[in-house]
């Protein structure tokens, strides 16, 4: 009989390194002293989850799946045993299914026979002690507050939660929200490479329906969260056939489902769940992932709270700024528009994603008389409900000075008075109110001549686009901002108007100074690119589309200046037409025989024009009416008094006994009027021209009164009529529609 510990031939024979090693529980790898890998055992495959691989001298140590941030460690860890130490410690493994462990290990020098060293021996187990998986746990809680920290949109919370949960702690997560009565599924996750067939688990966007006595609906109806440690031990309702037999096919194998709870209210529910699709060392739930998925659904419960109410304050905010905007623009002969309005985009990180929602930028187009177009562009400086309502105030009372057909500069005068009293500070004990800067530029343009008038209050130029050359308007008089002028400075010395004309098929381009002033992006090449080199990027960029569309060109503007918008955005682009638009003008002696003369000049342009005889015969009959009441007051108008100026001594009064030489005849051709005619694609309208400065009004007449009801038919039958004062006196107009209402 052998003693004890002798081996046969044959047990021996299998006592190799090699074998040994096959057969350990612990993992067992080998390295050069380059960190080339170059044995590792079966263990060591199955631990770091790279069993398909097979070892090589091309491989390097960190391809075992060290995780970056211990890098430095594995590196200290190479010269400290070259040097001929003993290095022990704990990695972050990230295998390759997506899972990530805490690796403990152990580093011996390899050496010659020689005694040099030669290389690496590493051993290593996963770290079970349970303050590593504390760690591990704790580590995960804090990088999804860190995520949810940074998001303030529903949809950016809830992807970023189920990103940092699958596959390090599930295989599978679910996230609903209710909508009224509704659950409907926002998320669905799984790992890597996997995803449910169709007809099996419903998709993002489904109405979820659990049934009663189903894990999560005891988890929505008792607001706790509920642990399923083991399905073969367990028996639950399924919400359908499918989704059982898909469970049966891929071994899920335990499930947490945690209510969504803010401010007493639930807002849905979160469900983890493991399965045979990965290989973990664990793949049951316990009472500790329980309370550690508690807490991170209290967390994004919060988040989720968070997010919504900023999505309701933010569509509140944007539904106010669209209501302040022009949310229709009419259509205009012989002027192509198009408008733009960006938001600038939220600051989370700085907690003032709400505030930036809404600013100050408005534009504006204002139908005028006569066919002509008021254009506005303006910047209430500053963000937020405040910016905006003052902005609101201003584009509401620029629309109704407007009204009056004065020049710009009178417009900007009276606008620059109300500014004043809209932005004047408010001062309480926790707000000392500073009146916002108000920049703002007013045009008048007349496609039928082609005149563009305007005034300016320290507003950027527009760009002026002409055969694909653009450059910005030429404006010689830039007055102040809206309310910033000295007292006692009247407005006629800050705002002047100046007059040009566009060519045929120029644009101009209307922008407030968030199409510039852009949030530098991560990825920027120089983050301090100045004004000037962004006003020459969008003048190109503007250029390459000038031969487009309005609405390309707007486009070209939006996207031309790289960056995020760090204010909010205008921008109007407007395009005189090609060709000329029809009209006619002739002047009239003022007297009675000159309205029949008057109406068959009409009547002759309205046939040439193909108007439709019964709106020609309304618009003669309505010119009738407006020339008679010129006439009639040119005719009873008194004479202006005029006084003879001596060299010496007051003046003396006029005596009608006085033979004037020439006086008479004057008196006689000052009284004229001029009949004008436009024709427009939809509408036609007439302006009455005199030199009297007393403007219409209309009266009640008597039952045996003679006249008095002109003015009544037209403005009865007209769709629209005014007057406006002129340098030279006054013009009335009305427009008669072409076509059937």
């Amino acid at each position: 009989m052998k003693r004890w510990g002798d081996l046969s031939q044959d047990a021996t024979d299998h006592l190799t390194a090699g074998s040994v090693l096959d057969h350990a529980e612990m993992a067992v790898v080998v390295t050069d002293r380059f960190s080339n890998v170059l044995y590792w055992n079966p263990f060591a495959e199955r631990l770091f989850g790279h069993a398909d691989r097979s070892a090589g001298p091309d491989q390097a140590a960190l391809s075992l799946g060290i995780m970056e941030k211990d890098h430095p460690l594995a590196v200290e860890l190479a010269k400290h045993v070259l040097k001929g130490g003993v290095w022990e410690g704990t990695f972050d493994v990230l295998r390759a299914d997506g899972t990530i462990i805490y690796v403990r290990a152990q580093a011996v020098p390899l050496r010659h026979p020689s005694g040099s060293v030669t290389g690496i021996v590493i051993t290593a187990r996963e770290a079970m002690r349970s303050n590593e998986r504390e760690k591990d746990r704790f580590g995960l809680l804090e990088r999804i507050g860190e995520r949810l920290a940074g998001s303030l949109h529903v949809g950016e919370t809830l992807n970023r939660v189920a990103e940092m949960l699958v596959p390090q702690f599930a295989d599978h997560c679910f996230i609903e929200l209710n909508e009224g009565d509704r659950l409907i599924r926002k998320v669905s996750t799984h790992v890597k490479g996997w995803t449910p067939p169709p007809g099996t688990w419903r998709p993002v966007g489904s109405d979820i329906h659990y049934p009663a006595g189903h894990y999560a609906e005891i988890a929505l109806r008792r607001q706790e969260t509920i642990l399923v440690e083991d399905f073969a031990q367990s028996s639950y309702p399924a919400p359908s056939e499918a989704s059982s037999r898909l469970c049966g096919e891929i071994g899920m194998t335990s499930a947490i489902v945690a209510p969504l709870c803010a401010r007493g209210e639930t807002l849905g529910l979160m469900y983890l769940g493991l399965s045979n699709l990965t290989d973990r060392r664990s793949p049951h739930y316990d009472a500790f992932d329980r309370d550690f998925v508690g807490a991170i659904a209290t967390r994004v419960a919060i988040a989720v709270d968070n997010a919504l109410l900023f999505e309701e304050e933010r569509h509140t905010a944007e539904s106010f700024q669209k209501y302040l905007l022009p949310r229709a623009l009419p259509q205009f002969d012989g002027l192509e528009i198009a408008v733009r309005y960006e938001p600038a985009a939220p600051l989370a990180s700085h907690g003032q994603g709400i505030q930036t929602q809404v600013g100050g930028d408005w534009y504006d187009v204002i139908p005028l008389s006569a066919g002509r177009v008021g254009i506005v562009i303006g910047d209430v400086e500053g963000r937020g409900a405040k910016a905006a309502a003052v902005m609101g105030q201003l584009r509401a009372a620029l629309r109704a000075f407007a009204q009056d057909d004065k020049s710009p500069a009178d417009i900007l005068a009276r606008l620059d008075e109300w500014t004043r009293i809209v932005a004047a500070p408010e001062e309480d004990e926790f707000d000392v109110g500073v009146p916002p800067i108000v920049t703002c530029q007013y045009l008048v343009y007349d496609a039928w001549s082609r005149q563009l008038s305007f005034a300016n209050a320290g507003h950027a130029p527009p760009l002026l686009i002409v055969d694909g050359i653009v450059t910005e308007l030429d404006i010689s008089e830039v007055g102040q901002p809206l309310g910033v002028s000295a007292k006692g400075m009247h407005a006629d010395l800050v705002y002047k108007e100046e007059t040009r004309v566009l060519p045929p098929g120029a644009a101009l381009l209307l922008y407030t100074d968030g199409l510039l002033d852009r949030r530098p992006t991560r990825d920027s090449a120089d983050p301090q690119v100045g004004y000037d080199e962004m006003l020459r990027v969008l003048r190109e960029e503007v250029a390459k589309a000038s031969a487009d569309t309005v609405e390309r060109i707007a486009d070209a503007a939006t996207e031309a200046v790289p960056g995020e918008i760090d204010d909010d955005m205008a921008i109007l682009v407007v395009r005189s037409a090609g060709k000329e638009l029809p009209y006619e003008e002739r002047t009239f002696p003022a007297q009675p025989i000159m309205v029949g003369e008057a109406r068959r000049m009409a009547s002759e342009a309205f046939t040439g024009w193909g108007v439709p005889d019964e709106k020609a015969e309304l618009a003669c009959l309505l010119v009738s009416e407006v020339v008679t009441n010129v006439v009639l007051h040119a005719a009873s108008s008194s004479v202006p008094r005029r006084e003879l100026v001596m060299m010496d001594g007051p003046p003396l009064p006029f005596d009608e006994s006085w033979d004037v030489p020439g006086l008479d005849s004057d008196i006689v051709n000052e009284k004229e009027f001029t009949l004008r005619l436009r024709r427009g694609d939809e509408s036609i309208w007439v302006e009455v021209f005199d030199q009297d400065l007393r403007l219409p009004r209309i009266r009640s007449a008597g039952e045996n009164d003679e006249g008095g009801r002109g003015l009544y038919l037209v403005d009865q039958l007209a769709r629209r009529w005014g007057s406006r004062p002129t340098k030279e006196g006054k013009a009335v107009w009305f427009e008669i529609p072409t076509r059937a209402r």
